[in-house]
């Protein structure tokens, strides 16, 4: 019977670093100061050679012998110190070499620890923010149209893209709901009768009625003929027409001069008890259980049209749409309030030492709070990211961003092994 064997599955890979900025760049800084170190190298111990082949033993050849040996032994120290930070040297198994690599994880948790306790402080960002300014350069950035503009755009947008999040049946539901809630709560005779009062109380109401009459007295005189149509067509039949027209004549006549009076003579009595039946209404609306009864009877009817439902949706709908369009248009006039708001804000900031101080007792005191409550999660995402990293490409990373710098380690320790042959071999002169 043949046995399947599958593989196991293999772990994922490393995720991959990020390439630095200027990465050529410093691989061929990196290739030359390379050079540059191993030639001195290369150079002292040519001279060593030289010397103790043809030399002799005069004095000033055991100087240089001993500069040039000494010198010798300090690049090949340094070569081995610098290259045993990312990897064996010659490929040997020596102990404590490739250290980036060996301990890479190490390293994390030691960033990690070391950003918690020297930045991820709140005595140390806040003396940070204090010392940018933050807040007085708000003000600034504020102020200039541009940029008020941008942020009005900003805004629009950031608008635009949450109403498109949004559900619009759910909306409506809300809508629908908010507006209920509050129209039920609603004592609808009551707020007519103080609406009503409030009209009458400084006599707005006699324009109204002085215009109704007006409107009445027009439509009485240029609708003469239509009426007396309307007159004929109820009088008995027996009614001769020259009676029928003068008792037409008679009650146009009559009303009009009534309506005319009403209108011109404060004092008419028709005029006076409208005034009173008016008052007594505003009265009944606000106290009468009739009245308000009546009111929230005509609120339930109104509650429960249909068109209440459309009405709602079409809030939203129009809204949407009027916003998508301001948020489109180069230029209008929301957008210009919102920015007009915004330079408002920044002149205000410049202008009031109360508010600035405010505000910047805000910001140190949410980061002073964001500090303290997730300086852990900051610290675990430095550490886990960097532990993650594939640990030679980090060491590569790593030779070649300090690289550069590091050669120079095995220059001055070629140089200054040298002095200090030099120095020794004096010593050994002036003792012997």
């Amino acid at each position: 019977m043949a046995v399947s064997l599958s593989a196991p599955p293999s772990s994922p890979a490393p995720p991959a670093l990020p390439v630095p900025k200027a990465a050529e760049e410093r691989r061929r800084r990196l290739v030359v100061m390379k050079r540059r170190a191993t030639m001195l190298l290369a150079a002292v111990t040519a001279v060593f050679l030289a010397v103790t082949i043809w030399g002799g033993r005069t004095t000033w050849a055991a100087y240089v012998q001993a500069g040039a040996e000494a010198a010798m032994v300090g690049a090949l120290a340094d070569w081995f110190a610098v290259t045993a930070l990312f990897r064996r040297p010659l490929g040997l198994p020596i102990p404590h070499t490739a250290i980036v690599v060996e301990r890479k994880d190490q390293f994390a948790a030691t960033l990690g620890g070391f950003i918690q306790e020297s930045f991820l402080t709140s005595d140390a960002i806040i003396a940070r923010l204090r010392k940018a300014d933050l807040v007085p350069r708000l003000a600034s950035w504020l102020r200039d149209p541009e940029h008020a503009q941008r942020v009005a755009a900003e805004v629009l947008d950031g608008a635009v893209d949450l109403t498109d999040l949004l559900h619009d049946d759910e909306v409506h539901q809300v809508l629908d709901q908010a507006i209920r809630q509050q129209l039920e709560a609603l004592a609808v005779a009551p707020l007519a009768g103080r609406a009503l009062e409030f009209g009458i109380r400084d006599g707005r109401h006699r324009q109204v009625l002085d215009a109704g009459l007006i409107e009445v007295d027009r439509y009485l005189d240029t609708h003469r003929d239509e009426l007396r149509v309307k007159l004929s067509a109820k009088s008995p039949w027996w009614l001769p027409g020259a009676a029928e027209d003068r008792i037409f004549e008679r009650l146009i006549e009559g009303a009009r001069l009534l309506v005319t009076e009403m209108r011109t003579d404060p004092d008419n009595g028709l005029r006076q008890r409208f005034e009173e039946r008016i008052a007594q209404l505003a009265e009944d609306l606000q106290h009468d259980p009739v009245y308000a009864a009546k009111g929230e009877q005509l609120k339930q009817e109104v509650l429960s049209h249909p068109q209440v439902d459309e009405w709602v949706g079409s809030l939203w709908e129009d809204g949407k749409a009027r916003l998508r369009a301001e948020a489109a248009a180069p230029t209008s006039a929301f957008k210009d309030q919102i920015a007009a708001g915004v330079i408002a804000l920044g002149t205000h900031l410049r202008d009031d030492p109360g508010l600035a101080a405010k505000l910047e007792g805000h910001l140190e005191s949410a980061v002073s709070y964001l500090a303290e409550r997730y300086q852990g999660e900051i610290v675990a995402l430095v550490t886990d990211t960097i532990a993650n990293w594939d640990a030679a490409e980090t060491a590569d990373r790593l030779e070649l961003l300090l690289g550069p710098d590091l050669q120079y380690i095995r220059i001055n320790g070629t140089v200054v092994g040298a002095m200090a042959g030099l120095a020794l071999h004096a010593v050994v002169q002036l003792i012997g």
